[in-house]
């Protein structure tokens, strides 16, 4: 099947942010039991391997019910309250980025995403099942074989919550936008270009003033800002991954000195390519 306009930019961008999952509890709970879990920077999930517990957070249609092979994903670490009676075992864990808990892919999402196995089809089904049974057996390379399929899980998270939701917001929400899908596309395959917002509502059809304003209003930032983002996150990568000098990658993007790409890259990763550079 080939992969639409829409699949390439989301791939892109979850590659460019670097998708990381782990798995960071296997808990058992028996009797009546019950769990608070406070605010925390990072976007968390539980999968629930036997039993059902009792989902209650502000922002939900109430109490939720989650039975086994359910996953309820916290984009932005929201409090949460789980409860339950009778034996019980979740999969708990996070999905990191390299940028940390601020960016389009979060932002994009809802306080809250419960998956639930009976809607989500038979991938993301065996998916659970595998890691659930990976968790029992304790087997060697268990825990990496976990975070591998959990990463499957986020993506699998977001499909279905473009799937099932009629309130996209942010870069899902211009996804399902063709003017803008066009523009980010544009803006993905070239980040090196020197686009200006003119040249951008071109190729979205649209009058400069009439795409930088729907832009910024979807995506709650200008286009230029959201390119320079863009432009720092491919060139993350490079400056992890290559050999190319710092004036070889700034040109790749567009910046006419050394320095003023240094300034860019700094402002977007808090840090200075050298020091991703001596990391990696």
């Amino acid at each position: 099947m080939l992969e639409s306009t829409e699949d390439r930019i989301l791939d892109a961008a979850l590659t460019a942010y670097q998708l990381h999952a782990k798995v960071t509890d296997n808990a058992t709970y028996c009797d009546h039991w019950q769990e608070a879990e406070a605010a925390v920077k990072a976007c968390i999930f539980h999968l629930i391997g036997e039993g059902q517990c009792v989902l209650k957070m502000p922002g939900l249609d109430g109490p939720q019910t989650l039975i086994a092979g359910d996953l309820v994903v916290f984009p932005h670490g929201a409090a949460h309250h789980l409860s339950g009676d009778g034996y019980t075992t979740m999969l708990c864990g996070q999905f990191d980025f390299i940028i940390g808990p601020k960016n389009p892919i979060l932002d994009a999402l809802p306080d809250c995403v419960i998956v639930r196995a009976s809607e989500a089809g038979t991938a993301f089904q065996r998916i659970a099942q595998i890691m659930c049974e990976e968790a029992r057996s304790s087997s060697f390379g268990s825990r990496a074989v976990l975070d591998k399929l959990a990463d499957s899980l986020f993506v699998m998270t977001v499909r279905h919550h473009l799937s099932t939701t009629t309130h996209r917001r942010g870069l899902l929400a211009a996804l399902a936008d063709p003017k803008l899908r066009r523009a980010l596309s544009v803006m993905h395959l070239n980040p090196g270009q020197d686009w200006t917002v003119a040249e951008l509502a071109t190729e979205a059809c649209m009058s400069r003033t009439a795409f930088s304003e729907l832009f910024s209003a979807v995506l709650g930032t200008s286009p230029i800002n959201y390119l320079t983002q863009w432009r720092m996150m491919e060139a993350l990568k490079l400056v992890q991954d290559s050999s190319l000098s710092m004036l070889a990658i700034a040109e790749k993007f567009g910046y006419q000195t050394e320095a003023a790409f240094r300034r860019s890259f700094k402002r977007i990763h808090g840090h200075g390519p050298g020091h991703f550079r001596r990391a990696k």
